[in-house]
C-alpha cells in the first residue's frame, strides 16, 4: 500500500492530481455553448470557467494557448497531396496547416 512508503515532494501534486474526479455534465446545449464562450473570452478553459462559477479556486498559472487537432496517417496522407509536400514531412506539413489556419482568421 502506498501509505507505508514516503512519496517523494515532487511527485506529490501527481498524487493529488489521482485523487481527483472529473465530474462531466450533460446540459442542454445553449447552457454549454454559453459557458465555453464566457471562457474563451475570458481567455480560461471551460473546466475553470465552471470552477469559477462554482466558487472553486482556480490555478492561477498561465496556460500555454495552443490549439489541437488529432491526425491519423490518412489525414496526413491528404494534407501532403493538398500541399504537394511528401507525406512523411510533417513538420512542413504542420506548417502549411498552421498558414492556412492564421489565412482563416484573417479573412474572417
Amino acid at each position: 500500500m502506498m501509505s507505508d512508503r514516503k512519496i517523494p515532494n515532487k511527485w506529490q501534486s501527481g498524487v493529488n492530481a489521482l485523487k481527483a474526479v472529473q465530474v462531466a455534465f450533460d446540459m442542454d446545449e445553449k447552457v454549454q455553448k454559453t459557458i465555453r464562450k464566457t471562457a474563451v473570452d475570458a481567455g480560461l478553459s471551460p473546466s475553470d470557467q465552471i470552477r469559477l462559477i462554482l466558487g472553486l479556486p482556480v490555478n492561477k498559472r498561465p496556460k500555454r494557448p495552443r490549439l489541437t487537432v488529432s491526425l491519423n496517417e490518412q489525414d496526413y496522407q491528404i494534407l501532403a497531396e493538398k500541399y504537394g509536400l511528401a507525406v512523411d514531412d510533417q513538420l512542413e506539413i504542420k506548417r502549411k496547416l498552421m498558414d492556412e489556419l492564421i489565412a482563416f482568421v484573417d479573412d474572417q
